[in-house]
């Protein structure tokens, strides 16, 4: 059984112990790893490992003994309570192995976690897990974290308490770091105010995360692409600090731009245009994307596009120019087109 969006939030809230098992996917590993140890801890305890209840293999040692498998998952444990096998690193090869698992998996049998790499809709791996009612799939994709994750992390601390603008700011800090690594920080700074009663401010999280916030290309093609005219001149601001050429934005612009056209132009509708795209585009941010094109339109994509091939044919002149401020004031321009 397939889960995403909120289904999926809400069974990493709280696993449910009826379920066989799990297939965990994506390329954010580090997230994966951490949903794995998530899910772990909830359906068998953080004494599972010591009391040997807990089994981890990886796909290398099933392509050597397939019968490994089968064998861990039907094994009875000399301690009582539930039992878990963890697979890694599972690929298509070893889809007939585990689509053979999950057919011959009965009560009593041990929890089935497996995790993988990126899969697509065509991937045999999931077709083994996909049909059974008793077995899930979750992709974990590249993306930030939630607000809804950040909020359970919290509250898993003993931090319910936080104000607007510390809130803010972790919400910053999850968008350019990973999950294991904000867990980190919140733990660290749920010690910083340990007996202290008072709201979490902005200043109790700079103490604990000494960090400079780093700004991604992407971060700004979303922020012209949603209207957020007020954001662009501060990233543009870290993009600078970093290094980053104003031509490499241009261009990046420009392939966001063509994307967005080209979904759009799809008689189908932007969502099928995007599956089409190469490489196709996957999960949440697929459907940021969708909402985007169908923000935009043809006429005004177009327009954009003219605006962004202008800016690169000056910022290829000979002519000497603040490069920087002249994909400012383009970037400003294309993102006060679009109809908020």
């Amino acid at each position: 059984m397939k889960l995403a969006g909120a289904k999926a939030s809400a069974f990493f809230a709280k696993p449910d112990k009826s379920c066989a098992g799990l297939l965990i996917f994506g390329m954010d590993t580090e997230k994966i790893n951490v949903r794995r140890q998530e899910v772990t801890l909830a359906l068998v305890g953080d004494t599972a490992q010591d009391e040997m209840r807990l089994t981890r293999m990886f796909a290398a040692d099933l392509r050597k003994d397939p019968a490994l498998l089968l064998d861990a998952l039907k094994a009875q444990g000399f301690f009582p309570g539930p039992r878990m096998v963890v697979v890694e690193g599972a690929t298509d090869g070893l889809a007939s192995l585990f689509e053979a698992a999950v057919s011959e998996w009965e009560h009593g049998d041990a929890y089935l976690i497996v995790t993988a790499g990126s899969l697509n809709a065509r991937s045999k791996l999931r077709k083994a897990f996909e049909p059974s009612q008793k077995f899930y799939t979750i992709g974990i994709y590249d993306d930030p974290t939630r607000p809804e994750e950040v909020d359970k992390i919290l509250a898993d601390a003993g931090m319910p308490s936080i104000s607007t603008e510390a809130k803010k700011y972790l919400m910053a800090l999850a968008r350019d770091m990973g999950l294991g690594d904000l867990k980190q920080v919140i733990n660290k700074l749920s010690l910083y105010k340990l007996n202290d009663q008072t709201a979490v401010e902005i200043a109790d999280v700079e103490a604990c995360a000494p960090v400079t916030l780093d700004a991604d290309i992407d971060d700004i093609l979303h922020i012209i692409s949603e209207a957020r005219s007020g954001e662009v001149g501060t990233t543009l601001s870290r993009l600078a600090g970093q290094g980053v050429n104003p031509t490499a934005l241009c261009i990046g612009a420009m392939r966001h731009f063509r994307l967005l056209h080209a979904a759009s132009c799809d008689p189908q509708g932007p969502d099928v245009g995007l599956s089409r795209a190469r490489p196709p585009v996957f999960g949440p941010r697929k459907d940021r994307l969708v909402r985007q094109a169908r923000a935009w339109g043809n006429i005004r994509l177009e327009k954009a596009l003219s605006e962004l091939m202008d800016t690169d044919l000056i910022l290829r002149s000979s002519k000497p120019m603040p490069a920087m401020a002249v994909v400012e004031r383009t970037f400003i321009r294309l993102a006060m087109m679009r109809p908020k």
